[in-house]
């Protein structure tokens, strides 16, 4: 422990005590939240408001020691042995409780039992933990997982389980990208489910579901769930649109996605003569944060997924903290793990997934690539909150889409050229106008220019078509250029087009 590491305060795995409570249960909450969660250690001898370190006499270390060690010892079931030793700092001896994360969780204050006796680390305190947590750390420390829970009140026939194949491997193969992949999916039987944790025989036989297959079907929307909201401004202080999408897993990511898309803003540039839209964030990344959460929710809690597109940001927070072993630094670098084993199994067959631990170096590489600042990863112990942040006017994706599309001129016309469709008195027409207007044209204005170089006139549904406005927003876009003069009106009624005005480049 160093200077610099007290003065930064108390965290989620640091916690200070001027002296040893006489109390043992005064620090015996934080002892079993560190070894239920990531581990941590309890400073005595530091002020936690002031962060001065008070220190404990010399002729009381090694008693303070003893009493600390032994009381961890007593107090915990099951039984915790913590490294317990002194250090001097600044002159003044302090003592450091270290405890490591456990392997048999939950572990709980044994004269409170395992019903009120269980804690966790929650935002640098000790708090309860629930059932549904207690329930979390039983199967993370078995290694087993709860979507594979055999639900033995429920029963399943043969035809529902061939129908439930045949509806993955359709969704399996419209998500394919060629024929090659669409015809490299196979069929799905009873024993693939039975080995993937979506099916289980009990001791006499029987074939049940697990929850696998529940939250799969969408048979429990209170636990099965994803939550979406727009608001205004950065905080949730107003709505702007609020859904909640239920049913089977992969419609609930569908739906969820989709919403994401239809709150983000939308660009576009040209590649060659075709227009190709430009989200914000990379929609990619996007739906892949939102398969990972689905993955890794805890469904044990009664929280669900939320997907939430502020002004700035697009937060997506998944019930259920980081797995053991798994940290935010190892998360960056490609490293995972699986909350729900059987259900990674159902998406990997569905396509929804390419590769274990590929996801997130994915997106911190597509941010960089959109000229955004880096995700922030947020680990709130019960829960994990992924935020990636928003393009400003000025910058990011919007400059590089603004750049793009001011190019997109120039590509076009190029692209043009070589198959012969422009006249070189056609291109010197488009320099003219802006010349002419003294103004470079918009990004809209050019795109609508470069279609009537190639297709020599434009109507307004194709321009509805081409700018993907609805047909007031057409109209009003085509009555400025006419009344600039860029463009000229021909024709009346439905034969109306509009062409690139003459006697402005005359």
């Amino acid at each position: 422990m160093t200077i610099e590491e007290i003065l930064t305060g108390e965290s989620k795995n640091v916690e200070f005590k001027v002296s040893r409570p006489e109390k043992s249960i005064k620090y015996m909450k934080s002892v079993i939240a560190f070894a239920n969660g990531k581990g941590g250690r309890i400073i005595f001898g530091v002020d936690d408001h002031t962060r001065l370190i008070v220190g404990i006499p010399e002729e009381n270390v090694f008693h303070e020691i003893d009493a600390i060690t032994n009381a961890i010892s007593d107090s915990c079931e099951p039984v915790i042995v913590p490294d317990v030793y002194p250090q001097t700092i600044d002159g003044k001896t302090i003592v450091i409780a270290e405890i490591s994360a456990g392997k048999q969780k939950p572990y709980y204050i044994k004269a409170d039992g395992i019903t009120d006796g269980v804690y966790m680390r929650v935002s640098g305190t000790s708090r309860k933990a629930d059932r549904a947590m207690t329930q979390e750390m039983y199967y993370e420390s078995e290694g087993r997982s709860y979507d594979t829970v055999i639900r033995r009140e429920l029963s399943v026939s043969d035809m529902e389980i061939e129908e439930f194949c045949a509806r993955l491997k359709e969704v399996a193969i419209a998500n394919c990208k060629n024929d090659a992949q669409r015809q490299a999916v196979k069929d799905i039987t009873k024993n693939h489910l039975l080995s993937w944790g979506i099916l289980a025989e009990d001791e006499a036989g029987m074939l049940h579901p697990t929850n696998a297959w529940v939250f799969l079907n969408g048979q429990d929307a209170f636990l099965s769930k994803i939550q979406c909201g727009m608001f205004k401004g950065t905080t949730r202080a107003v709505f702007v649109d609020k859904r909640d999408y239920d049913g089977p897993l992969w419609k609930q990511i569908e739906d969820a996605f989709q919403f994401v898309l239809r709150n983000i803003h939308l660009g576009a540039k040209f590649e060659g003569i075709y227009r190709k839209d430009i989200y914000e964030l990379p929609p990619d990344s996007i739906r892949e944060l939102l398969i990972n959460s689905v993955m890794n929710c805890s469904y044990l809690q009664s929280s669900h997924i939320q997907v939430a597109v502020y002004d700035d940001r697009l937060e997506i927070t998944s019930p259920g903290g980081l797995m053991p072993g798994v940290t935010i630094g190892r998360m960056k670098e490609g490293y995972s793990q699986i909350r729900n084993r059987a259900l990674a199994h159902a998406f990997s067959y569905m396509n929804l997934i390419e590769g274990w631990g590929t996801g997130i170096p994915r997106l911190l590489r597509e941010m960089k690539e959109y000229g955004l600042a880096e995700p922030e990863f947020i680990d709130m112990e019960i829960a994990l909150r992924i935020n990636l942040y928003r393009a400003q006017a000025d910058g990011g994706v919007y400059r590089e889409n603004v750049k793009t599309v001011r190019e997109s001129r120039s590509r076009y016309i190029e692209c043009a050229k070589k198959a012969k469709t422009v006249r070189e008195s056609e291109i010197e027409r488009i320099e003219c106008a802006e010349s002419a207007l003294n103004r470079e044209l918009s990004a809209q204005e050019r795109m609508i220019v470069g279609y009537i170089v190639h297709n020599e006139a434009i109507t307004s549904l194709q321009l509805m078509t081409l700018l993907g406005v609805k047909k007031r927003r057409a109209q009003v876009i085509l009555r400025k250029m006419t009344d600039e003069r860029i463009l000229c009106k021909k024709g009346e009624s439905r034969s109306t087009r509009y062409i690139f005005n003459e006697s402005l480049v005359r």
